[in-house]
């Protein structure tokens, strides 16, 4: 199988170099379409010298499961008419969350556009509890 994907690779040069060049443009673009991505370490640093507020993004229901320590709910569908309850917390660093970090990118560039200083959970709450991290109910 190997040797198949070497001789394909040595056959079609300009096909991998071109497979290789957009591969790379995307996951650059991706990784710049939501803000920084933090780490549940970089979050906690943040939110413990109050630099930080983390805006949870799940569904009320889920929010109520369980949620991070001080995670202010505004679910997503509900994102934009509430987005101006966030005014007074303009100097700090949003950090959206959502269940495993598929949608706060969406979120965090809305906030991006409205001058926010924005960024999101890699892995959202999952990664949250993946580093057993407590949840509040």
């Amino acid at each position: 199988m190997v040797a198949h994907l070497i001789e394909f690779a040595t056959k079609h040069y300009l096909l991998v170099g071109i497979f290789i060049v957009l591969l790379v443009l995307l996951i650059i673009h991706e990784a710049r379409k939501g803000g920084r991505s933090l780490s549940t370490g970089e979050l906690t640093a943040l939110v413990n010298a109050d630099k930080g507020l983390v805006i949870d993004i799940r569904s009320t229901k889920d929010y109520s499961a369980g949620h991070i320590v001080g995670a202010l709910n505004i679910p997503q569908d509900k994102f934009a008419a509430r987005m101006g309850e966030l005014e007074k917390h303009k100097a700090k660093t949003l950090i959206v969350v959502d269940a495993m970090g598929q949608h706060a990118g969406t979120t965090a560039r809305e906030l991006l556009k409205a001058g926010f200083t924005a960024a999101k959970l890699s892995g959202g709450v999952s990664s949250w509890k993946a580093d057993n991290l407590p949840l509040v109910k």
